[in-house]
């Protein structure tokens, strides 16, 4: 055999190879719910691009996107969807992007797709080189989509664009009007090898940022996937933050956590760990007991025994200190010594992530340090500012996700 000919064999050996391990992992994905009426678009989607952007963890060479209708009540048209790496902006930016990455996104062929009331849709597989720690731009030119049943994610932190008319490929949406919502965006997948893998984090509005910085991707899931990526052992790991903000594991906003996850953990592309850092909003429930900490326990163990049935490990995290705010009382702060008490001793978890110890305060136990707190309003005790997020993110063992 000539020599160009073996190098040829092996490059195709090698590709399949690869083919023949690789798999779908999800690199950023976001819960999806009914959006509230104050948290509405603030133009018509109708007939409008609607830019939005995000930030994902582990990169690869090819990619598909997954839009969801599921709680519209009507069906959603995409007359055309793009993909684009940003260029430099922030939220006194214009929705810039880099016009050399621009690619158009498929659905079975099709640059135009449908979703039906109810259901969702994923993107034909697209050859996109995605960096490891990208912000991306999906560009979507809507038709029919109802005004007020729009599936999102209000709590996005970043800051999204409505322009009139067709303007995916535009390089800026100057005359843009601008919302720090999420719609009909639910994840990206990105292609890897058999290695790769994801940790999903369940949680609620701590968990997806309140209190965070628009624009500078500074929740603490942000921070554990840029620890994970530039951390050899683990930097095939990605990251995708399913947090709710005002969600409770039994009720709260959005879809109940027990209901939701089989969607937001079990059915996601490539999840090896996930994190079970919820609770505080049933705690803080006026009606709340020391029968709602037994509760949460019995729902916990649920959770990871249906994780590790599919081959899941699943971590518990401590509840954060919530004394100073609304939330605060005798009865409320015994639930949740109660809750943290089981998940550091229980044998249930894998592994425990205890937040409560990373950020109370040394002198009041029943409160976070002063220096996490966010100023959102006078007795917010309860979220945390960057700082805060950025001493939860670096608390997590990253050795917890190299098994």
């Amino acid at each position: 055999m000539k020599p160009n000919l073996i190098i040829l064999s092996l490059a195709c050996l090698q590709a399949n190879l690869f083919a023949a391990e690789a798999q779908w992992v999800t690199t950023w994905g976001c819960a999806v719910q009914l959006t509230e009426p104050n948290n509405l678009p603030p133009a018509p989607l109708a007939n409008a691009t609607l830019r939005q952007f995000v930030r994902t963890s582990i990169g690869g060479k090819n990619l598909r996107v997954r839009f969801s209708n599921s709680f519209g009540t009507d069906a959603v048209t995409i007359h055309a969807a793009h993909i684009a790496l940003a260029a430099a902006r922030g939220s006194a930016g214009n929705g810039e992007i880099n016009p050399a990455t621009d690619k158009v996104l498929a659905f079975s062929g099709a640059a135009e797709v449908v979703i039906p009331k109810g259901e969702s849709v994923l993107s034909d597989a697209l050859d996109f080189d995605l960096p490891a720690l990208a912000e991306v731009a999906l560009s979507l030119y809507l038709g029919d989509i109802s005004a007020t049943t729009i599936t999102g994610h209000p709590g996005s932190r970043t800051t999204s664009f409505i322009a009139a008319s067709n303007a995916v490929s535009a390089a800026s949406l100057p005359e843009a009007k601008k919302m720090a919502h999420w719609c009909l965006l639910a994840g990206i997948e990105v292609q890897a090898d058999s290695s790769s893998r994801a940790v999903v984090v369940l949680g609620d509005s701590i968990t997806d940022g309140r209190g965070s910085t628009n624009d500078k991707n500074n929740r603490w899931p942000d921070i554990l996937a840029q620890r994970l990526s530039t951390n050899a052992p683990t930097a095939r790991v990605g990251v995708v933050n399913q947090g709710i903000g005002g969600n409770a594991i039994f009720g709260g906003l959005g879809p109940a956590a027990i209901n939701r996850f089989d969607r937001d953990v079990l059915a996601q592309a490539g999840v090896r760990y996930v994190i079970l850092f919820e609770g505080v909003n049933d705690i803080g429930a006026r009606n709340s007991s020391l029968a709602t900490a037994t509760n949460l326990v019995h729902a916990y163990a649920a959770m990871a025994g249906q994780a590790k049935a599919r081959g899941i490990r699943a971590y518990g995290a401590t509840i954060t200190p919530f004394g100073g705010s609304g939330y605060y009382s005798a009865l409320h702060e015994q639930e949740r010594q109660f809750v943290n008490t089981w998940i550091r001793t229980n044998p249930v978890f894998d592994g425990v992530i205890d937040f409560d110890a990373a950020v109370r305060d040394p002198v009041t136990l029943t409160n976070f340090q002063a220096a996490y707190q966010p100023g959102l309003y006078a007795n917010d005790w309860l979220h945390l500012n960057p700082a805060g997020y950025q001493a939860m993110g670096e608390a997590v063992d990253l050795s917890l996700f190299t098994r």
